[in-house]
C-alpha cells in the first residue's frame, strides 16, 4: 500500500498516516441538502431509463462500443441523497479514457422510489439487477463518494468475482466504533459524538416537509442500517481480495459557518476542531488498515479540501481514477 499526501497545488509527494476528516461535510445537515438537489441527466439528452422491478432508474453510459473483452468498465456510486449528476465534472477528462456507467438510485433524480429496497444489501442487489438487466458484464472497478464508499465495499463483499478495483472518495467511515467515538467525546470534552450526529441529521433530512420523497426514503433506509448499532450490516463483511484500491480521503477541513451555528442551535456541545482531528486520525487509520494488504494500492491524502473533492478539484480524482483503471488492466492481464 503507498500513502501519499497530495497538496492543494496538486503535487504528490510521500506522508505518513497522520490526520483526516472523517466526512464532516455529508453529516451536515446543510451540506447532504446541497447534494440532493443534483439533478443527474436533466442537462442531457444522454439520459437513458430501464424498467427494474417495475420501477424506472436513469442511467448513462460513456463508451461502452470501445470497451474490449475482459476490460473493466467504471461504475459511480454516489453519496447521499445525489444522484449520477453528481460525478458531472469528472466526465470531460475521463470519458475518453475508459467506459463507464453512472446512475440514479431509486428515489433520487429521475428514478422512481422503489420501498422494496429497504437495505444496503438491497441497494447492491438492486446495481447488480442493474447491470445484469442492461448486460454489462465484469469485470467492475466501482467508484464510490460519500456514503457510497460504503456502498461498493458491500458490493465487494456480495460480488467479489465481479470486482477488479474499487476507487473511494472521501468515503464515509462505516468503521467507526462506538468505543472510538465516546472516546473523541471524552478527548475532546464533546458531548455529541459523530454517530449520534449522522442519526440527528438523517431524522432532521426525514422530518423536513421540503425534502424530496426519494430523499426522505433513503434517509429512511440508512436511519435503519445505522439503528440501533451503526451500519451494522457491515460488521462482518467477506474480506477483500487482491485488487487495486485507491482512497481519496480530505482532512484538516476548514470549519464552516453552518457547522458552528448548528452546533450551537441544537446545542450539540462539540468542541469542533479537536473533535474533527481526533475523527480525522480514526478515518485514516481504518481505510489504511482496509488496504493493507492490496497491492497497487493507493490513500491519498488531501489536506484542506472539501468533502465534495472530484466537484473541487475534478483533475486531481480524474488523475488517480486513470491510474487505478490502469492498474485494473495490469492486474487483470496478469490473472
Amino acid at each position: 500500500m503507498k500513502i501519499v499526501n497530495l497538496n492543494v497545488d496538486g503535487n504528490f509527494k510521500p506522508a505518513f498516516i497522520t490526520k483526516t476528516i472523517e466526512m464532516k461535510s455529508i453529516i451536515t445537515f446543510v451540506f447532504i441538502t446541497f447534494f440532493s438537489v443534483t439533478s443527474v441527466f436533466s442537462q442531457t439528452s444522454e439520459r437513458k431509463f430501464v424498467s427494474i422491478n417495475n420501477k424506472k432508474i436513469a442511467y448513462k453510459t460513456f463508451g461502452p462500443e470501445t470497451r474490449k473483452a475482459n476490460e473493466p468498465i467504471v461504475v459511480f456510486e454516489s453519496g447521499l441523497g445525489s444522484g449520477g449528476g453528481s460525478y458531472a465534472s469528472l466526465f470531460p477528462f475521463i470519458q475518453s479514457k475508459f467506459s463507464g456507467i453512472v446512475y440514479d438510485r431509486n428515489g433520487i433524480g429521475e428514478s422512481e422510489i422503489d420501498t422494496s429496497v429497504k437495505t444496503d444489501a438491497d441497494v447492491v442487489k438492486r446495481l447488480h439487477d442493474l447491470m445484469a438487466t442492461l448486460k454489462i458484464s465484469p469485470p467492475y472497478l466501482l467508484v464510490g463518494h460519500s456514503i457510497g464508499g460504503p456502498f461498493i465495499r458491500l458490493y465487494a463483499s456480495k460480488y467479489p468475482n465481479e470486482i477488479c478495483g474499487l476507487f473511494f472518495i472521501d468515503p464515509t467511515d462505516f468503521m467507526l466504533t462506538k468505543e472510538e467515538d465516546n472516546k473523541v467525546k471524552t478527548i475532546t470534552s464533546s458531548s455529541t459524538g459523530y454517530r449520534e450526529l449522522f442519526e440527528i441529521n438523517l431524522k432532521n433530512i426525514i422530518n423536513d416537509t421540503s425534502t424530496s420523497s426519494g430523499f426522505q426514503n433513503e434517509a429512511k433506509r440508512e436511519l435503519n442500517e445505522s439503528s440501533p448499532d451503526f451500519f451494522k450490516n457491515y460488521k462482518s463483511l467477506e474480506p477483500l481480495k487482491d485488487i487495486p484500491i485507491t482512497v481519496m480521503i480530505s482532512y484538516n477541513k476548514h470549519i464552516e459557518h453552518y457547522e458552528t451555528e448548528m452546533n450551537e442551535n441544537l446545542k450539540l456541545g462539540i468542541n469542533l476542531i479537536p473533535w474533527w482531528k481526533e475523527l480525522d486520525e480514526l478515518r485514516i487509520s481504518h481505510y489504511a488498515e482496509m488496504i493493507k494488504n492490496n497491492t497497487n494500492s493507493c490513500l491519498i491524502l488531501l489536506p484542506r479540501y472539501s468533502h465534495g473533492i472530484h466537484q473541487q478539484d475534478p483533475k486531481i480524482v480524474a488523475k488517480a481514477l486513470i491510474d487505478t483503471y490502469e492498474n485494473c488492466l495490469t492486474s487483470l492481464k496478469s490473472k
